[in-house]
């Protein structure tokens, strides 16, 4: 708020007060002078009470000792007594009257010093909320306004506007992911679909040169189809990938124990080709969320656990509550992976460092979705390399509510697939 608005509502919206001070002094010079009148208004009409009741007073009381003293030696005659009250009486109130007007005007010199410091004092918090206002911008929305105490009208308004500051502030990081995550859809999907789509185009030109057979036509619509198919793969983790950066709607409480047991049972098959051992240790993790988000979740993660192991391999899941947090901790062996290309991971469409790859019947998008969505449930993503080969995923968000905290199991070194779930190796 400027100084000029806080001038225009603070008093001139103000009624009558407003309407007594001249518009061109600032708040603080009219509350000034509104302080000053009242004083002198005050002064000036307990001048005139005090001036009645004064005349009142003594008019009877010298009269009464004039006529009492009249038989005394030396005493004026009786025709002469008004007068002499009279004249006593206007002297007396004379000489109080003009003692009252100076007093008074040696007082309103103090009162309008005074009334200028209270005003300043009172006008101090709308110096700080016009000063914090000047000081933000669109790039700057972190600074809020002081609170004071007592709670008065003026906290109250300093509270109102930091919480319209927040959320502004709201407002505009969400529009800031949601431009982010349109930008990101666009420059991905730009760069992913020419893969494909130059599959179809070179798939057309080099069948359709000559006079192509029914085997021919037959190859050149099942690339054609494996081309489109990957297309709507890669749009589709796209799309979940901008929905995710925009932030969850609505959430409702969600047991990752229950997602994860869906996603193994849905790659049971695939599971079984590859003659990996599985163990799990599935306690209860109920987190606030979006639950289409949180299955993509825990389905990319058995997904890559999966798709990037090895023949006869391990895989490894756990559940639980600790700290204040529900975690998924999932672990698979696989190729060995340096502890610095663990960050590369995170990027859409990569694997490895720097290499820019769709993972065998992947969109190249699993731990960059993962890390979406956990980023917009206010969680962590924490990927480890184990030693032997492989990765653990740890994905930490915020419990529902408080429940009886379970360590989690340390998955670095997955059982053996003979091993029952119990085998899960305890917390170190």
């Amino acid at each position: 708020m400027s100084p000029g608005a806080v001038r225009r509502r603070g008093v001139r919206g103000g009624g009558w007060a407003g309407r007594l001070a001249p518009r061109h002094l600032t708040a603080r010079g009219r509350l000034t002078l509104l302080y000053t009148a009242m004083v002198s208004a005050t002064g000036v009409v307990l001048t005139a009470l005090t001036y009645l009741l004064l005349r009142r007073r003594l008019g009877g009381r010298l009269g009464f000792y004039l006529h009492d003293t009249a038989g005394e030696p030396g005493a004026p005659p009786l025709p002469e007594l008004p007068a002499s009250v009279s004249g006593v009486r206007d002297v007396t109130l004379s000489a109080f009257l003009t003692q009252s007007a100076l007093a008074l005007a040696l007082l309103t010199v103090p009162a309008a010093l005074v009334a200028w410091l209270v005003a300043g004092r009172v006008l101090r918090p709308l110096r700080s909320v016009s000063a914090t206002a000047r000081r933000l911008s669109a790039e700057n929305l972190s600074e809020r306004v002081p609170v004071g105490t007592p709670t008065d009208e003026l906290t109250a308004l300093s509270a109102t506007i930091n919480d319209m500051l927040d959320r502004i502030q709201r407002g505009i990081a969400e529009r800031d992911r949601a431009l982010h995550s349109q930008r990101m859809f666009a420059a991905n999907a730009a760069h992913e679909l020419r893969t494909p789509l130059a599959t179809m185009r070179t798939a057309l030109d080099v069948t359709l040169e000559g006079e192509p057979d029914r085997a021919e036509l037959l190859a050149m619509a099942a690339d054609i189809s494996a081309a489109v198919t990957t297309s709507r793969r890669t749009l589709d983790g796209l799309l979940l990938l901008a929905r995710s950066q925009a932030g969850p709607g609505a959430r409702r409480p969600v047991d990752l124990a229950g997602l994860v047991t869906a996603a193994l049972g849905a790659r049971a098959e695939e599971v079984r080709a590859l003659g990996l051992g599985s163990a799990t240790d599935l306690r209860p993790a109920v987190v606030w969320g979006e639950p289409v988000l949180l299955e993509r979740l825990v389905d990319n993660l058995v997904g890559n656990a999966v798709r990037h192991n090895h023949p006869g391999g391990h895989l490894a899941a756990a559940t639980g509550t600790a700290g204040g947090e529900a975690y998924l901790r999932l672990a698979n062996s696989g190729p060995p992976i340096a502890a610095e290309e663990t960050a590369a991971l995170l990027e859409p469409f990569v694997r490895g460092v720097g290499a820019r790859l769709h993972a065998e019947g992947g969109s190249g998008l699993g731990l960059s979705l993962v890390q979406a969505v956990v980023t917009a449930h206010d969680g962590r993503l924490i990927p480890t390399p184990r030693p032997g080969g492989g990765l653990v995923v740890t994905v930490l968000l915020p419990a529902a509510s408080p429940a009886a905290p379970s360590a989690p199991a340390d998955l670095s070194a997955p059982a053996p697939p003979s091993a029952p779930p119990a085998a899960l190796a305890p917390p170190r």
